[in-house]
């Protein structure tokens, strides 16, 4: 039971204080997001990324609001093979970059924030010759795009 005046304001003021250091993230853990961030980059199958990273979500096949340039047919040299990636979705969240035949399918996933566009550009090591899945998260649902490239010499060790 609070006594006087000077412990409810003082009770009060430090309610207000933790209330704004939970809201301000500045107890979000790092290290637990990097854990997570970490499993999902090294897992090696691409049926078990895709099972991991969407927990049997569907992926809806879309081609009109999803560009895919820079990324060549032939890439002659998978050490380097440059992508940019566009889409027009209202709400994106997420872009993700698979590479299927890769060691570890993940190349890339990028956070987006509502208020930007979307649009983003990477470099891809591949393996082999392969396909390229951009699978793009817009209002929860998730739209996928896949292109076909040709590797002539491998970048992962290939």
């Amino acid at each position: 039971m609070i006594k006087s005046r000077r412990d409810f304001l003082s009770n009060l003021i430090s309610l207000g204080a933790y209330s704004l250091t939970i809201a301000s993230g500045i107890l979000y853990s790092p290290i637990t997001h990097a854990k997570w961030l970490k499993k999902s980059f090294t897992l090696s199958q691409y049926d078990e990324t895709i099972a991991y990273l969407f927990k049997g979500e569907k992926l809806i096949d879309n081609h009109n609001k999803i560009q895919i340039s820079r990324l060549p047919r032939v890439a002659e040299n998978g050490a380097v093979v440059p992508i940019k990636i566009s889409s027009h979705f209202d709400k994106i969240t997420k872009i993700y970059i698979l590479v299927e035949k890769n060691p570890h399918p993940l190349s890339a996933e990028f956070f987006i924030s509502p208020a930007v566009k979307a649009e983003v550009s990477a470099r891809l090591k591949m393996a082999k010759t392969s396909n390229v899945i951009i699978i793009v998260e817009a209002d929860g649902k998730f739209y996928r795009k896949v292109k076909k490239v040709k590797v002539s010499i491998g970048g992962c060790g290939g």
